[in-house]
């Protein structure tokens, strides 16, 4: 894979194909392999753009008592973008994490954004002036309780297997194989800084107005409650939003249901890839 260096930190990415680009931005815990299918699916009409974010796969891992915020691998995409797809609009595709920073990319850059396709965006920000999301709060409660622990075992595999129990029901850490939890817990506290920070974030939903862009919001129907509720205030501050549910599909979604998922995001990018206007 190739790389690209700036500010002393490497982003290692695939690039393939050719047309419009696509964005393609991971989940957290995971890496740029999330969407190798969608990738081979895209690039026969599309420049796949697809990055390790920070601390994950190839590019830079994240030091040791090294601070993180999210900003930063925004501004990483940033620097990207400048260097290989200049002065152009692009789908932006993000599948939790990812698409919290598709949002914030498009929010520096509003006219960076051709189409947005994000499945299930950690946009938490959206909640908290929102009096809705009271009967759910015990969700969020032990979310924030989680992101809070400064001890240094967040990240830990405590930590982890809390975090992915949260999104997808209890019991589930244990019951994948040992490949995987070792890949998660290699990137473990970068994964507990990400969470720290987007915990943090207040954009509220009038910020998202600015963004035009025809958005594809994709929820699935066992998702967490309080997830359910971001994609749905979400896809109605976005002036072009769109929710789609996918039934049967949790937050991995983009990996349980992936053929129904890719379909969806496939159909969504043709439906506007169009000239962009100055």
């Amino acid at each position: 894979m190739p790389t690209l260096e700036d500010g002393g930190k490497t982003l290692s990415y695939q690039d393939d194909g050719a047309g419009t680009v696509a964005l393609l931005l991971h989940s957290g815990g995971l890496s740029s392999r999330q969407w190798r299918g969608l990738a081979s699916q895209l690039k026969t009409k599309h420049r796949v753009l697809a990055p390790d974010l920070l601390g994950y796969g190839g590019s830079t891992p994240l030091a040791d008592g090294a601070g993180f915020h999210f900003r930063d691998d925004v501004e990483m995409l940033q620097a990207m973008l400048e260097k290989l797809a200049p002065d152009q609009a692009v789908h932006l595709v993000g599948h939790s994490y990812g698409g919290l920073l598709a949002l914030q990319l498009a929010l520096k850059a509003p006219h960076l954004a051709r189409s947005f396709a994000l499945f299930e965006p950690v946009a938490f920000g959206l909640l908290h002036k929102d009096d809705s999301v009271k009967p759910d709060s015990a969700e969020l409660i032990a979310m924030e309780a989680m992101a809070s622990d400064d001890s240094g075992a967040g990240g830990g595999e405590a930590w982890m297997e809390g975090f992915v129990d949260w999104w997808q029901g209890k019991g589930l850490w244990r019951t994948l194989p040992e490949p995987s939890r070792t890949a998660f817990l290699a990137a473990g506290r970068k994964t507990f800084l990400e969470v720290k920070s987007l915990l943090a974030d207040r954009t509220p939903a009038s910020a998202y107005r600015v963004l035009q862009a025809p958005a594809l919001i994709l929820s699935g129907e066992k998702s967490p409650a309080v997830e359910q509720r971001v994609c749905a205030r979400l896809a109605t501050a976005l002036p072009n939003g769109k929710l789609e549910i996918v039934a049967k599909a949790g937050h991995m979604g983009p990996l349980t249901h992936m053929s129904q998922v890719n379909s969806l995001i496939a159909a969504h990018l043709a439906a506007n890839d169009f000239p962009q206007q100055s």
